[in-house]
């Protein structure tokens, strides 16, 4: 213990982890795995897709009068009357936590409550997503994948929608040229060669956990907990290891039409269009299950001909600059509609379609301009079982946006109980 040092710790684990700064001393053997079992059986998917600062509400939101089955589509969602039968709007959503739209993003997924541990300024939990990928990424190559942009708004940490185990930020693929070769590239690293690579940071793991448990005697409450922490990106890097493993001897496969690596210069209304297309080829041959995507804003705009920024646009008022946040919404309503073609022309082993067996959330936590309630939310696809058609509004102004996180875990299988301040399911989703 006395002679252990940060230095001499950090020292064990170049380019992997670094200790915590640990006030009391101022002054995991890597896992085995098996190849993988590879099932045939249709597998469920999860699609999270996120907008940056929220919708023109006068114009997004279907009319509160029409409900059920005979509503009518607004005009920033008028795009998907195609869709219409298989998608599904809520109104009266929101984070009982969330307090600043400046953090939009960061809680969307989590519903985690910032001032939750005291004596910190920032907390976060896991995401929706993440604990999808815990059970739908045991057989894919890929646990999850989360796409981002070049310069996302807003001032939260992290450049995915996704949080760990630990409400850690998760990075993202922040171009489709990213995306591509994540999931695509053929490795042109010989097979010796990543198998010495790989062997060398089990090795580097390997000290990092003795060093790491010398450290653990005498340390104060504060302490303790960080090294906790510390242990548990441990076990995450244990777990990739593990995933990386598995894989190392199976070619990525390549979806039925080949793709070109796309154009580096892809911005806003073509990159967005480039990243549903590399999803839907991720889901076509199984790559990954899980999905989520922090749409560009300021770009995406600036691709539809706007001088603004994002920030500026969702400050709006009835002129140039609700023009373009109305654009906007419908530009999205197209892409989307778009996305959705391609995933029912994409079949299946048992003639279902890509749809058929995916569940879509487009949504945010931000209504609009810095407005957290009613939070936009639209489910499209049939992985959940959500009975679909319809316009709902809970009756409760409230509702926790986390019941339909705790809703679409369910309807796709998974045994979850419940998920940041969920109160049940939503019911009406499946009646």
């Amino acid at each position: 213990m006395a002679n252990t040092t940060r230095r001499r710790f950090l020292g064990s684990a170049t380019a992997l982890v670094g200790l915590p700064f640990f006030e009391s001393l101022s002054g995991a053997t890597a896992i085995r795995a098996a190849e993988p079992v590879l099932s045939s059986a249709v597998p469920k998917r999860m699609v999270f897709l996120a907008m940056g600062w929220g919708v023109t509400r006068e114009s997004w939101f279907p009319n509160r009068e029409s409900m059920g089955e005979s509503y009518e589509l607004s005009a920033g969602l008028k795009p998907l009357q195609r869709h219409k039968s298989d998608l599904t709007i809520i109104q009266n959503l929101q984070h009982q936590y969330s307090d600043s739209a400046h953090w939009g993003s960061t809680f969307w997924l989590t519903g985690a409550n910032r001032y939750a541990v005291p004596g910190q300024s920032f907390h976060n939990s896991i995401s929706v997503d993440q604990v999808a990928a815990a059970e739908f990424g045991k057989q894919t190559r890929f646990r999850s994948i989360q796409l981002g942009c070049r310069n996302p708004t807003g001032h939260g940490p992290g450049l995915s929608l996704a949080w760990n185990s630990d409400g850690k930020p998760m990075s993202g693929l922040n171009t489709p040229v990213d995306a591509f070769h994540k999931m695509f590239s053929k490795d042109q690293v010989p097979l010796s060669h990543r198998q010495s690579m790989l062997k060398e940071k089990r090795s580097i793991l390997d000290a990092v956990n003795v060093e790491a448990k010398s450290v653990s005697a005498g340390l104060n409450s504060s302490d303790a907990d960080k090294l906790d922490e510390y242990f548990q990106s441990i076990r995450d890097i244990e777990t990739r290891l593990a995933k990386e493993q598995q894989w190392l001897h199976v070619p990525k496969k390549q979806p039925g039409q080949p793709l070109e690596i796309p154009d580096g210069d892809l911005a806003g209304v073509e990159e967005v269009k480039m990243m549903y297309d590399l999803m839907v080829a991720a889901m076509q041959v199984d790559a990954a299950r899980v999905f989520t995507y922090r749409l560009p804003v300021d770009s995406f705009i600036k691709s539809l001909g706007a001088t603004i920024s994002g920030h500026n646009m969702s400050h709006y008022n009835n002129g140039a600059r609700q023009a373009v946040s109305e654009t906007r919404d419908r530009t999205h309503a197209e892409l989307l509609a778009g996305f959705f073609d391609k995933l029912k022309a994409t079949r299946e082993a048992d003639g279902s379609s890509l749809f058929d067996n995916t569940v879509i959330t487009f949504g945010s936590n931000i209504n609009s301009m810095h407005n957290l309630t009613n939070c936009p939310t639209l489910i499209a696809g049939g992985g959940a079982e959500i009975r679909h058609g319809r316009h709902l509004v809970m009756d409760n102004p409230k509702t926790p946006l986390c019941n339909v996180w705790l809703s679409l875990l369910q309807g796709c299988g998974l045994k979850v109980d419940s998920h940041g301040d969920s109160t049940g399911v939503i019911e009406e989703l499946f009646a």
